[in-house]
Order: C-alpha cells, then sequence, then structure tokens
C-alpha cells in the first residue's frame, strides 16, 4: 500500500466520518444542538476540502496510484452516506432521497468496477452531470447540517432542501446517463455468458 500525502489526506477524510456523526451522540448537557450543527458543518467541510485537495495534489506531484483511485471514491461515499444517515435521522432529509442518493452510488460504484474488469472504465468516466451533482449534494450537505440562518440572511434549511432535491434528480438522471452508456457491453457481455 503506497504513502504519501494525497493518500494520507483520503485517510484523514475516512477519520473525520465518525466524527460528523458522533458529535450527536454526545450528552446535550457538553454540546448544544446548535454547537453541535455547527462542530458537524467544520468538520464535514474539512472532510469535503481534503477530497479536492488531494486529487489536486496526487495529479500535481505525480502521485497517482491505483490504491488511492481506489480509497477515493470510498472514502467519499462514506462521507456522504454517514452525513445523510444523520440528517434522516434529525429529520432533515426525506429517507427516500437518502436511499436515491446512496443506492445510485452503489450502483455506479459496481458498474464502474465491472466496467474496469472487462476493460472498458472510460465508458464510465465522469462527466458534467456526475459533476453538477456533486456540487449540489456537497453544499447541500453542510446547509442541512448547519441547519440556521447565516449573515441574517441566508437561510441553509431552505437552501439545503433544494439543492438536495436538486442532487437527487441529478442523481436519478447521471445514474441513467452511464447506464445507457454502458447497456450495449452489458448486452453484448450477457449474449456472451448464454
Amino acid at each position: 500500500m503506497p504513502f504519501n500525502i494525497p493518500i494520507l489526506l483520503t485517510w484523514l477524510r475516512v477519520a473525520l466520518i465518525p466524527l460528523v456523526v458522533g458529535v450527536y451522540y454526545l450528552p446535550p448537557a457538553w454540546l448544544p444542538l446548535q454547537d453541535r450543527n455547527l462542530a458537524a458543518t467544520l468538520v464535514f467541510i474539512v472532510a469535503a476540502v481534503t477530497d479536492w485537495f488531494d486529487g489536486f495534489l496526487a495529479r500535481r506531484w505525480n502521485q497517482t496510484s491505483a490504491f488511492g483511485a481506489f480509497l477515493d471514491p470510498v472514502a467519499d461515499k462514506l462521507m456522504v452516506a454517514g452525513a445523510l444517515l444523520v440528517l434522516v435521522q434529525l429529520d432533515r432529509c426525506n429517507a427516500i432521497i437518502a436511499f436515491i442518493i446512496i443506492g445510485r452510488e452503489i450502483t455506479i460504484s459496481a458498474l464502474r468496477e465491472w466496467m474496469a474488469q472487462i476493460g472498458a472504465s472510460k465508458s464510465v468516466a465522469v462527466n458534467s452531470i456526475g459533476k453538477i451533482k456533486t456540487a449540489a449534494q456537497m453544499t447541500a450537505i453542510p446547509a442541512l447540517l448547519y441547519y440556521d440562518v447565516v449573515l441574517g440572511a441566508i437561510d441553509t434549511r431552505f437552501w439545503g432542501e433544494k439543492l438536495l432535491w436538486l442532487a437527487s434528480v441529478l442523481t436519478v438522471w447521471s445514474m441513467f446517463y452511464y447506464l445507457k452508456k454502458a447497456w450495449p457491453l452489458i448486452k453484448e457481455k450477457a449474449g456472451t455468458l448464454n
């Protein structure tokens, strides 16, 4: 297993996931809800920044590796799934939306793994729909974790809900886009198995 700064940042992101979840299990006397919201939001934002930064450094320092390519999306999926489960428990996110987002991530991860095995991973490379979905999702989650008004004007509850709905629509759209791109190969491989 290679070890470098980008992989260290990815491991840091994995380590931050229990903090986002765990802060809500502290006794209320230790940390009031508003402070928990702020702490979870800040930890999530730090984790999200490491996601961008580890990829940037890996490319800039030419430290990309197969292990890093495996660990990075796993860390991303765990971070999003953990935060969404907390938001469902706090009744800030509809369970159906969380299921759609998490289910899509599992489906596309499995599809990418299968496509890589048959040498066609470029067919399901990240596209602009997926990038917009990720941006909406990674803005909505900290907004819903914070769940208050910022600067007396920005209601993070309202904007977080709207962005998460947008993310869920883009999630379904991007899933069908990837499946459509992969379908000819799926049919071809299924035909060779008969």
